[in-house]
């Protein structure tokens, strides 16, 4: 695998895999990667001739109160699990060449509607610095497809809006979540979680089992969302929200027995220092 850090290089290599006639795809992270991120490249492998990683912990996404000096950098570990996944090139830009101007004076991206709720009202300007920094990396690495992951739900709708609003020219394949034994969605934060904490931790997706079982029951979604609540809070939890959405986040209507498509049942929720997000789709 080749590591590079300067845009020329990047480009140059990428210019050279496209004369070559080979489809490019690009799978953009923060680092500290697990086996949920590696299950990315493999994906992207299926789909393309080469696989660019990038590795870049974007601080134009962290709140003020948010973990950007907290979370962790492991670049060798990075290195050699994307390497073993199957990726042809590591792009690992600096905060100067990614934020020419610095983080504070960059042109931003907005995107509309998508990023006002659930996350988007617990976290402001979140998707804002996502949105910005990926529309940056989709123009430098100017993929044939990109690679998300599902765990991060309305992030993936956030990037489908931007991709069809800015007429990127490129696909956005959607990855599975992949979980532990007892359920627990794969995240970097599960680390940050106690001895203690770890176990109980996969309770969130066990409430989203319950949540898509009541909906798909009939129960009007306000009382399975507020049961859902309480549940996580009885098990420790400080909850953000639990609720239930259509596909594109807006509220489904609430009289039970809908039964008129997709849904999503969507957490967020700390347990003790750490945040966790989750989410189970389903049909109503």
């Amino acid at each position: 695998m080749l590591t590079v850090d300067q845009l020329d290089a990047l480009r140059s290599t990428l210019a050279s895999w496209r004369q070559a006639g080979q489809r490019i795809a690009f799978v953009p992270t923060m680092g500290n990667l697990h086996a949920g991120h590696h299950s990315l490249i493999r994906l992207a492998r299926e789909h393309a001739d080469r696989v660019v990683a990038s590795v870049f912990v974007n601080p134009t996404q962290f709140g003020p109160n948010e973990d950007f000096s907290r979370y962790p950098r492991t670049p060798q570990a990075d290195a050699e699990g994307l390497g073993a996944a199957g990726c042809d090139l590591l792009w690992l830009p600096s905060v100067e060449t990614m934020y020419p101007f610095g983080a504070q004076n960059t042109v931003q991206v907005s995107v509309p509607g998508v990023t006002e709720t659930l996350e988007g009202a617990h976290r402001p300007g979140h998707f804002d610095g996502v949105a910005t920094v990926v529309a940056r990396l989709f123009n430098q690495v100017g993929p044939d497809l990109a690679v998300f992951g599902r765990k991060d739900f309305q992030q993936l709708a956030v990037i489908r809006y931007l991709v069809r609003d800015l007429a990127f020219a490129l696909d956005i394949v959607a990855a599975p979540t992949l979980r532990e034994a007892d359920g627990l969605a794969m995240s970097s934060r599960n680390q940050y979680l106690s001895a203690e904490e770890r176990p109980r931790a996969a309770e969130i997706h066990r409430v989203l089992q319950s949540m898509r079982e009541a909906v798909q029951a009939g129960r009007e979604r306000e009382a399975v969302e507020a049961e859902a609540g309480e549940r996580l809070a009885a098990a420790g939890f400080a909850v953000d929200y639990a609720a239930i959405r259509r596909p594109d986040l807006t509220i489904p209507e609430s009289a039970p027995g809908q039964g008129d498509g997709a849904r999503v049942a969507l957490i967020a929720a700390r347990l003790g220092r750490t945040r966790l997000i989750d989410n189970l789709e389903f049909t109503a």
